[in-house]
């Protein structure tokens, strides 16, 4: 009997099920079902799991459609210093279904104006550039991320770069446009940020005159404009990068070791954790401003949690010989912002005495369990109507002035290696100054999170830089490629509460040190936990590496090399007494 013949023998209920049946088979045969299920059911009955349907679910899933972005959310956010901030949620169709993968938050920053007198102004400052941010998330880069593969890192921020460029370009065409039309005024030498004398002046000049002429100072570079919404930026990249570690089932760290060397590494090391022990900078309690930042430089080799036992048992100490009013002077302390005690002093040698009293009291071995640097934040010091440094409270110093002060604070506390930012970058014949005074006995490093595309300073061995903003993971990949190994990953005052990723991307960039800030704060915890996680999960499936003794990080290389020649002979059972400070009664001098 013929097809025809056949159908016309048929009900139309019956003949709409036969051409059914025909197109089920059909689009089987075209998927491949039957010899899909063949194989699903002999993998089955090879295996004989305990759970048959789980077995099965799993199978089909791994056979399912790669997952693809559909929608990003953003949504305000609270940091650790209580200012607003963003955090993004990745949603992804996975089998079919949309499914919440994973989200992140960032630093938020406004760059270095963000020192208003106005706090007002500032907190509003920060809200229209987070409401911006939740805008650019949840319109244009959902759209345009919709579809796209999360495991593209590299496309993903592409699409993010450009959309960031787009919009910096059409603003600075409205501000030149604004420009043209205002009337024309005297040129101003730009900037000239006014000085803001945030503690009171005691000490000033005390008469003292002097008749040297000073140098005219270099006038600062225009500051690095912070596009309201830029947060959406890195806050999506790193939302994306989080999603495709989930995608392929490993950890952060091993994803972004894979996107910067192809693939992952055999062996991963564990960046040696530098923690800011004291605070005695422009907004500490007392009249020093120079110090923003004491930071413990722990020996390399040591597990995390080592490290974050003593320095917990140091900074008890210490504050047991501020409670106890020693030599130090001290007379208050409080929190600050970075994880550490404010402490209020007048001096510099002050707080590296008291940290040399702890580890005296406490038989840790300066110069060789630990060193220290120090973070003196020195661009947020200038004074422009003085053309001078305020270290203190009424004490200003001129650039080739201070120069003279860190080396004799260097030639008297050795155990200081390196010094963050001692200068603004304009000051550049004090940086090459400074660094050939000191030679290899201390490292100068740059804050590079706002000039990562700048002429290098000379004299600088090392960067800091940070997370924040427009930066995407597929940057920071880039930046510490090409500087190789004289990058340390640093957090800002104001981190993210619960995201720990800066210690997963540390990890995975296979940098030498990450500065966490304090350990007394929860969000820095988390990122000191998540570090000593990482650290414990390499060592059970065998691929921690071990740096043995010198950290490879090139800005300590030369000094911790010379160190190793040149062991102390006489050291006592409680610690080693450090050149220079058999006789500290003779003070660096700040007026």
């Amino acid at each position: 009997m013929s097809y025809q013949g056949f159908i016309s023998r048929l009900s139309k209920e019956e003949q709409d099920f036969y051409d059914i049946k025909n197109a089920a088979a059909e689009f089987y045969k075209v998927q491949r079902i039957p010899q899909e299920m063949e194989r699903a059911l002999n993998e089955l009955f090879l295996h004989k799991p305990e759970d048959v349907h789980g077995y099965l679910a799993n199978y089909f899933a791994n056979l399912s459609a790669p997952p693809r972005i559909s929608r990003l959310q953003g949504r305000e956010v609270y940091d650790a210093g209580g200012q607003l901030s963003i955090e993004t949620e990745v949603f992804c169709i996975v089998c079919n279904k949309e499914k919440s993968m994973s989200s992140a938050a960032i630093s938020s920053h406004l760059g270095p104006k963000e020192t208003s007198l106005d706090w007002k102004a500032t907190i509003q400052e920060t809200a229209e550039h987070v409401m911006t941010a939740v805008q650019w998330i949840n319109e244009p880069l959902s759209n345009m991320l919709k579809i796209q593969n999360p495991c593209d890192q590299s496309g993903v921020d592409r699409i993010l770069s450009n959309f960031f460029m787009a919009c910096y370009l059409k603003e600075k065409d409205i501000r030149n446009k604004e420009e043209s039309r205002s009337p024309s005024e005297p040129e101003v030498v730009l900037p000239s940020p006014t000085h803001v004398q945030s503690k009171d002046q005691k000490c000033g000049d005390k008469g003292k005159k002097n008749n040297t002429a000073e140098k005219p100072l270099p006038s600062a570079e225009p500051p690095e404009q912070v596009l309201p919404g830029s947060l959406a930026i890195g806050s999506v990249s790193l939302a994306v990068a989080k999603t495709g570690a989930q995608v392929q089932g490993i950890p952060l760290y091993k994803y972004i070791a894979a996107l910067k060397n192809t693939k992952a590494p055999a062996q991963f090391h564990i960046p040696v954790p530098l923690v800011t022990l004291l605070s005695c900078g422009k907004n500490s309690p007392g009249k020093l401003s120079l110090l923003e930042e004491v930071i413990l430089i722990p020996k390399a080799g040591q597990r995390v949690k080592q490290i974050i036992t003593m320095t917990l048992e140091l900074q008890k100490e210490m504050m047991k010989i501020i409670n106890t009013s020693t030599k130090t002077g001290a007379t208050k302390a409080i929190l600050c912002d970075n994880g550490a005690p404010a402490v209020s002093y007048e001096r510099p040698e002050q707080p590296l005495d008291l940290i040399i009293e702890a580890c005296t009291n406490l038989g840790l071995s300066l110069g060789e369990e630990i060193h220290l640097a120090v973070n003196c934040a020195a661009p947020e010091l200038m004074d422009y109507s003085k053309g001078k440094y305020e270290v203190a409270a009424g004490a200003l110093k001129s650039p080739d002035e201070l120069v003279d002060m860190y080396q004799t604070l260097i030639s008297k506390y050795p155990v200081v290696v390196a010094l963050i930012d001692p200068f603004r970058r304009e000051d550049k014949h004090q940086w090459e100054k400074l660094s050939n005074g000191i030679g290899d006995s201390c490292s100068l490093l740059s804050d590079i999170t706002y000039k990562s595309k700048a002429q290098p300073l000379p004299g600088v061995r090392g960067h800091v830089l940070k997370y924040i903003n427009e930066t995407t993971v597929s940057d920071l990949i880039h930046i510490t490629s090409q500087h190789h190994a004289s990058v340390l990953l640093g957090t800002t005052c104001r981190e993210p509460c619960s995201d720990c990723s800066l210690s997963d991307i540390a990890v995975g960039l296979g940098l030498d040190y990450v500065k966490l800030g304090g350990l007394s704060s929860a969000e820095r915890i988390t990122k000191y936990n998540r570090l000593s996680s990482i650290e414990e999960e390499l060592a059970q499936q065998g691929i921690l590496g071990r740096v043995l003794y010198t950290p490879p990080l090139s800005f300590f290389l030369s000094f911790f090399a010379r160190q190793r020649k040149r062991r102390p002979d006489k050291a006592s059972k409680k610690g080693v007494v450090m050149p220079g400070l058999e006789n500290t009664s003779h003070p660096v001098s700040l007026c």
